[in-house]
Parts: C-alpha cells; structure tokens; sequence
C-alpha cells in the first residue's frame, strides 16, 4: 500500500487553527480534517500518539488527514507512526501580538499564558525553515478571514498531495 503524507495545521493559540478547520473541511471534502482539542483532559502526549494512529488508519483508505492542532515535529519523534506517513507537513497560523493578546484575553487568558504563546508563535517563525522537514510555510492570520486563510491552506494541501 502507498504511504499517504500527513498535513498538520499548527500555530500558537489565538492564530484561528479551530476556527479555520470548518472551513478547510468543506473545501477539502475529500479529508478528514480534525480539531485536535477536542480531546482534552488527557496526557497531551497521549492525545497526539492518539491522533496519529487514527490519520494513519484513515490514510489506510486512501483518504487524506488533516490534524488542527499545536504540534511539532518534537512532539512526535518518538511515535511509532511517523514512518507509516510519506512525509509530515506543517503549516502554521500566525497572527500579530496584540491580535493575538486580544483573541486569548477575549478566552480569559492570564498575561503569564499570553505570554507563553507569543514566544511559541515566535519560536514557529524562527524555526519554520530548520525545525521542520520539508520548510514549514506561514498563513498570517491578523487581518484574514478564516475563509481565507483556509483557502491558503487547500492550495498547500493540494499542491502538496
């Protein structure tokens, strides 16, 4: 059977990877496409083992899997389903700071975690070319819309099929 490649759309919380994935479903009817927080209260290490035993599963039928969610390639260098996938594509949403402390002040978010995720989003810019294999590209999410930003996405996931 043909190794299917595995798309990952991260960013730092606040960026729209929830708010997006509606819209990436419905032009990607071909995908599943999932928002990883809907799974929460659980060993976050777990949860993302989880996640890529069911793309893999999915993958088995030919199918795409599109995974919404914060993670990186550290997160999963030690699953045993990296090497089930062609290759692990990352995309990541990004938004300016004070859109950013403003959607997760809007969320209740102390400064402390608002904080936390600006350097995050920072770190993602900063290593999107040597952390990530292939050179993971950027969707400024600040003054999209979600329908735009997931348009940006389908053409990656497409050209990259």
């Amino acid at each position: 059977m043909r190794k299917r490649p595995l798309f990952v759309i991260t960013g730092a919380s606040g960026t729209g990877k929830t708010t997006v994935s509606s819209h990436v479903r419905k032009l990607l009817p071909e995908f599943d496409v999932f928002d990883m927080d809907i799974i929460d209260n659980v060993d976050w290490q777990i949860a993302k083992e989880n996640w890529l035993r069911v793309a893999y599963s999915i993958s088995l039928s030919g199918r795409g899997a599109i995974l919404c969610g914060t993670m990186v390639p550290e997160n999963i260098a030690e699953s045993s389903y990296i090497e089930r996938f062609d290759r692990i594509l990352y995309i990541n949403l990004h938004c300016d700071d004070t859109t950013r402390r403003a959607r997760l002040a809007a969320r209740g978010w102390n400064e402390e975690m608002i904080e936390d995720h600006r350097n995050f989003a920072k770190w993602l810019l900063q290593n999107a070319d040597t952390a990530f294999d292939p050179a993971m590209p950027t969707v400024d999410t600040t003054n999209l819309s979600s329908e735009e930003a997931a348009k940006q996405i389908e053409q990656w996931v497409r050209e990259n099929w």
